[in-house]
């Protein structure tokens, strides 16, 4: 084989440097690798040749020793069985990419000692009161979930002691072989792909790096929030493992609901009872809030009923503004009905409605609506 057919081989020039060799041939390799091309015999024989002038061009000695001579005494020839002679770590390398692409994992790096892991976030439930929502709250929780072993700092191992390499896989937590021109790529038996070994484990938490924790504390409730909001309690969560961060604590808020008051947006809502007089005439009167503040509102004359009275900036925090705004108090009015009546109130009424008539007139401006006939009071 002439000396120059490796470095055609693999699509460089004679002058290519290690990267650029390295990069040729990991391309090559994913397009002609047997598990991308099953049952191909040509992608086959085509890697069996980038693999063998990989092995040769990124080996300094051997890619001397084939400059100048054009052969490699101990080339292999890539059959079925045969060893491979190459940079294994290199060629591991090389393929790390590519095996992450087929098989949806990569390559740990050799050297890693324990592989800290972040923990999970944690979700609960949590009923505040209407009033809670509106007024802002602290509320005590209590939950159980896994914390950081204090005797190990949530490392798992003996004080003075740390995790080794896995004697088996060498820290990669991954076990690699190759059979034919078949590259396999599996988890570590011995570490279950953990890279580490774990000789002399804490007595305490027998080397998890974490415990099962019952925890009590007192988060804030902001003025403002609403039925089905989600709340993030950073690092409330489960610890991670090997020194892993906590995971978060999220919060699902459930507002219960109040017999006097709604919501709209950011509006607060309710209603006033008034006598008819009160309407006709008009009237200044007190209205208390859900939060015992009391506003004096006042009712103009001749106020029909619905009529929605606003008090500007006095319902709920905006949670979503950058400043402080407050949504508006929506007061609407509504008349009362007395079910029950003494002779003389009824008396009295008959000669108001006798002297106003039973028959609506409508007034410019006023909403017409359906017209009703006065036939006779009922009892």
């Amino acid at each position: 084989m002439n000396k120059e057919n490796y470095y055609k081989t693999l699509g460089v020039e004679k002058n290519a440097t290690t990267d650029e060799i390295k990069s040729a041939y990991r391309k090559l390799a994913f397009k002609y690798h047997p598990d991308k091309n099953p049952g191909n015999k040509s992608s086959e024989e085509k890697f069996k040749e980038i693999s063998q002038a990989y092995e040769v061009l990124s080996d300094e000695n051997k890619r001397a020793q084939y400059d100048q001579f054009g052969t490699v005494s101990d080339q292999p020839t890539g059959g079925p069985g045969q060893e491979f002679h190459g940079n294994m770590d290199d060629i591991f390398q090389g393929f790390s990419d590519i095996f992450g692409a087929m098989f949806g994992e990569q390559q740990q790096k050799r050297g890693n000692k324990s592989r800290a892991q972040q923990g999970h976030s944690l979700e609960k439930e949590i009923e505040i009161s209407f009033k809670d929502s509106f007024t802002g709250a602290k509320k005590e929780l209590s939950y159980y979930h896994f914390a950081s072993c204090g005797d190990c700092k949530g490392f798992g191992t003996k004080k003075g002691t740390v995790p080794k390499n896995c004697s088996q896989c060498g820290g990669s937590g991954q076990m690699h072989r190759i059979q034919g021109v078949m590259m396999f790529m599996q988890t570590c038996p011995k570490c279950h792909g953990e890279g580490f070994e774990i000789n002399d484990p804490c007595i305490s938490c027998n080397g998890q790096s974490r415990l099962q924790h019952y925890e009590k504390f007192t988060v804030n409730i902001p003025a403002g929030i609403a039925d089905r909001m989600e709340l993030r309690v950073a690092q409330k969560g489960d610890a991670g493992i090997f020194g892993g961060g906590y995971g978060d604590l999220i919060l699902h808020v459930r507002v219960t609901p109040d017999s006097t008051f709604k919501r709209s947006e950011d509006n607060l809502l309710s209603s006033v009872l008034l006598t008819y007089p009160q309407l006709v005439f008009g009237c200044q009167i007190e209205v208390e809030s859900i939060d015992g503040t009391k506003h004096t509102i006042k009712i103009p004359q001749g106020t029909p009923v619905g009529k929605q009275v606003v008090i500007s900036g006095k319902g709920f925090a905006k949670l979503k503004s950058r400043s402080t705004e407050y949504g508006d108090f929506i007061i609407t009015t509504k008349c009362h009905i007395p079910t029950k009546l003494s002779s003389e109130e009824k008396k009295v009424l008959n000669e108001y409605s006798q002297l106003i008539g039973t028959q609506v007139n409508f007034q410019k401006g006023e909403e017409p609506s359906i017209v009703s006939f006065f036939k006779k009071f009922l009892g």
